[in-house]
C-alpha cells in the first residue's frame, strides 16, 4: 500500500542538498582556501570536523562514511580513525511518524494486525528504526521502519560522496574514487527496498539451513513492503557486550567458527556474501551460536570468480605464480606487470595467511587497530606508484568483508585451525555446481538473476 510520494522527489534532494551542503561545503571551501594559499592542512582537525558535520544527519550519508573507513585506504588514517566513531544508533523518530509510515504501508487499520506494537524504537540506525511488536499468533516480531524521503537522501547524499572523494583529492595524492562510487551505489540503492531484502534473507534461510548454530530472522511478508520489513525477533546480545564477560576461549572459539561458517558457506557453495561487516549486523546466543540480522549489503559472484579465489590460495600455498596470474587476470585486473603481480600477491599472502598454515593459530598476532589496515596501505600505495591498475568493483566489498570478518576474530582472540576450516569448504569445488546452485536458490526465493 506503500506509495510513489517519497521515490526520488525533486523537492526532497533539493532540501536535502541544501541541508547536506552547509555540513559539508563549508569544508571543502576551506579546503580548496588552504590549498590556494599554499598552507598545510591539519588533517586530524580537518577529519574530526567532516565526523562532526556528518554526526548531525540521519540517512545514508552516515552510512556511507562508515562504509568509506571499512575499505582499505580509501581515506587517510586520520578520517577512517575519526569516521569510525560515528554510530548507527542515531536518534529514532517519535510515534507519530510511526503512526504514519505504519498506515502508509499496511492500511488505516494496521494496528489491528499486532497483537502489540511497542511505541518506542528499540533500535535505530542511519535508514531506519527498529520496533518490537507481536503478531497475533504469539510470535515476537521485529518492525524495520524505513525514514521519511530516503530514496532522495540517498541520490543527493551520493553526490556529496563526491564532493566528499574530492576533498580529498584535492590536497592528498591522487586516487581512483570511481569503481568505489559505483560500487557503494548500487549497494546503497539497494538497501532502500526492503522487499528485496526479505528475499535476501529468505535466500540466506534456504543457504544456511544446515547450520544448527546460525540463525536467521523469518521475513514476515505479509506485514512487508518496500518500506516496512516485518521479521520475526531473534535474541542475542552484541558482540562487544558477550566479550565483555570473559568468555573463556572455548565459547570465542565457537562463536568463532559459526562465523566463519555464516560468512563463507554462501560464498563458497553459492557465490554469496554478505557485505556489510558492521557489528551491529550479528548478536551472539549463550551457546556460541550468531545471529545475523541485516541482508540489505549482499553481493552476487558467478562460479568463475570464485574459482579464481580458490586458484589464487593454491597458487600462494604451492608457489604457483602462473596460477596466481591466471587467478587476477580472470577477476579482470587490468594493468597487470611483474612488480605489480608481486604487490598483489603481498596483499594476497596477508589475506590467506592463517588457512596456509595447518596448525592452530589466532588470525592475527596483534590485538589492536583495524585488521590488515597497515599491510593495505603499503600494498595500495605501491599500486598507486606502480600504477595505473584497475582492480574490479567486486573487490569493494570482498577487501571490506575480509578485514571485517578478520576484525571480528582479532576481538574474538579465536585460536583455530583455520586451514581446516577453509579445506572443510574447498574440497570438492566445482565452478559449473556452484552456478547451478545459485541459479536454483535465487529461483526459489523470487530473485531475478542480473
Amino acid at each position: 500500500m506503500s506509495t510513489d510520494r517519497e521515490r526520488n522527489s525533486l523537492g526532497g534532494r533539493v532540501q536535502r542538498y541544501a541541508r547536506v551542503g552547509r555540513a559539508v561545503g563549508g569544508l571543502a571551501a576551506r579546503v580548496a582556501g588552504e590549498r590556494y594559499l599554499g598552507l598545510k592542512v591539519d588533517r586530524g582537525r580537518h577529519a574530526a570536523e567532516l565526523k562532526a558535520a556528518l554526526g548531525g544527519l540521519k540517512g545514508p550519508l552516515m552510512k556511507v562514511a562508515q562504509i568509506m573507513a571499512t575499505i582499505p585506504d580509501a581515506l587517510p588514517k586520520e578520517y577512517v580513525h575519526e569516521l569510525q566513531q560515528l554510530q548507527s544508533n542515531a536518534p529514532s523518530m517519535g510515534w507519530p511518524f510511526v503512526k504514519r509510515r505504519m498506515a502508509a504501508e499496511l492500511g488505516a487499520a494496521w494496528l489491528d494486525k499486532f497483537k502489540d506494537f511497542e511505541h518506542e524504537a528499540a533500535a535505530a540506525a542511519s535508514l531506519g528504526q527498529v520496533h518490537r511488536a507481536k503478531h497475533p499468533d504469539g510470535r515476537l516480531l521485529a518492525c524495520k521502519l524505513q525514514y521519511p524521503d530516503m530514496a532522495s537522501a540517498v541520490e543527493a547524499d551520493l553526490r556529496q560522496l563526491r564532493l566528499i572523494f574530492g576533498i580529498y583529492e584535492r590536497y592528498d595524492r591522487a586516487i581512483s574514487t570511481n569503481e568505489i562510487h559505483h560500487e557503494i551505489a548500487d549497494r546503497l540503492r539497494e538497501e532502500l527496498d526492503y522487499e528485496l531484502e526479505a528475499r535476501h534473507m529468505a535466500l540466506y534461510r534456504r543457504m544456511l539451513a544446515q547450520e544448527k548454530d546460525i540463525h536467521l530472522p523469518e521475513p514476515i511478508i505479509d506485514l512487508s513492503s518496500r518500506r516496512l520489513l516485518t521479521m520475526t525477533w531473534v535474541d542475542g546480545e552484541p558482540l562487544m557486550r558477550f566479550l565483555d564477560r570473559k568468555p573463556g576461549v572455548d565459547l570465542r572459539n565457537t562463536v568463532a567458527y559459526n562465523m566463519f561458517r555464516a560468512w563463507y558457506v554462501p560464498f563458497y557453495d553459492y557465490g554469496v556474501i554478505h557485505g556489510d561487516p558492521h557489528l551491529g549486523n550479528y548478536t551472539v546466543r549463550e551457546d556460541g551460536g550468531v545471529n545475523l540480522l541485516d541482508f540489505g549489503c549482499i553481493r552476487f559472484f558467478d562460479g568463475k570468480f570464485v574459482k579464481g579465489v580458490i586458484d589464487l590460495y593454491y597458487a600462494l600455498l604451492n608457489g604457483d605464480r602462473d596460477l596466481a596470474v591466471s587467478a587476477y587476470q580472470g577477476w579482470g585486473f587490468k594493468g597487470l606487470n611483474a612488480d605489480v603481480i608481486d604487490v598483489l600477491n603481498r596483499w594476497a599472502h596477508f589475506v590467506y595467511g592463517p588457512l596456509l598454515e595447518d596448525r592452530t593459530r589466532r588470525i592475527h598476532d596483534h590485538d589492536t587497530g583495524i585488521y590488515g589496515r597497515e599491510v593495505a596501505e603499503s600494498v595500495h600505495g605501491e599500486l598507486r606508484r606502480l600504477g595505473p591498475v584497475t582492480p574490479p568493483r567486486e573487490f569493494v566489498f570482498m577487501d571490506r568483508a575480509a578485514i571485517g570478518l578478520g576484525s571480528v576474530f582479532m576481538h574474538l582472540k579465536a585460536e583455530i585451525n583455520w586451514y581446516r576450516l577453509f579445506h572443510e569448504l574447498i574440497h570438492d569445488f566445482d565452478a559449473k555446481a556452484l552456478d547451478r546452485r545459485q541459479k536454483a536458490a535465487m529461483k526459489a526465493v523470487g530473485l531475478a538473476k542480473s
